[in-house]
């Protein structure tokens, strides 16, 4: 080995003893840090003691009234205030699409009782798993039936039926409605409208396309 080879050597070593005698010391002296605040952060972190404040706890309550961003605003609605369900009305609007998701909702949750058709024919009842039938939504019962009494329904339950606040959400439980009131709207039932836009029924458009096509037809023969 010659000198120059002997000084590298010799060179490697010192610097890993040196390393490794300060690498005790690197938590209470770290060096220099280009941005030491996002190294070392000075907030506090979630779920830690923080003396700032009275309970001593870092993670905060929400600002009372407020809405957390992406949920519905609450509805208010005590259990068994049914002179608030009959006034009760939603400002939501829904488009094509959404209507469509609450037939999807209708048919998951509801159908296997109520029937596809609402008639009450569910495959439950039919099958004998119920004394009495579900109700059947193009009876005149409920035809004229407030939304809020069925939105109710929906939040607490009704009789045999259990709530099913836990499976829609606000948004959900007024989609399924609307396509209730849709199709009993077609049967002789109300027409609902919700925040200003009607909910027409199938057939009636249905009806309207097809003299529409006629009287296209007409003026062009």
């Amino acid at each position: 080995m010659n000198k120059t080879q002997s000084i590298v050597v010799a060179s490697l070593i010192i610097g890993l003893g040196l390393t490794a005698c300060n690498s005790g010391n690197t938590r209470r002296n770290p060096g220099k840090v280009y941005a030491p605040d996002m190294t070392y952060s000075r907030a506090y972190d979630a779920y830690t003691y923080n003396p700032n404040f009275a309970d001593s706890q870092t993670s905060r309550p929400p600002v009372a009234g407020t809405i957390a961003m992406g949920h519905e605003l609450p509805d208010h609605l005590v259990e068994g205030d049914t002179n608030a369900y009959k006034t009760y009305t939603t400002a939501l609007r829904f488009n094509e699409g959404e209507m469509k998701e609450g037939q999807r909702l209708f048919n998951i949750y509801c159908a296997i009782c109520h029937g596809a058709e609402l008639d009450g024919q569910g495959p439950l009842y039919k099958n004998g798993k119920f004394a009495a039938m579900p109700a059947n939504f193009k009876d005149a019962k409920y035809l004229h039936m407030p939304v809020g009494q069925m939105y109710a329904a929906a939040k607490y339950g009704k009789n045999m039926m259990g709530s099913y606040a836990s499976q829609l959400d606000v948004k959900q439980r007024w989609q399924v409605i609307a396509y209730i009131k849709q199709i009993q709207s077609s049967n002789g039932g109300d027409a609902f409208t919700l925040g200003n836009m009607p909910v027409a029924a199938p057939q009636a458009n249905a009806a309207a396309d097809t003299a529409k096509a006629v009287e296209k037809k007409d003026n062009k023969g």
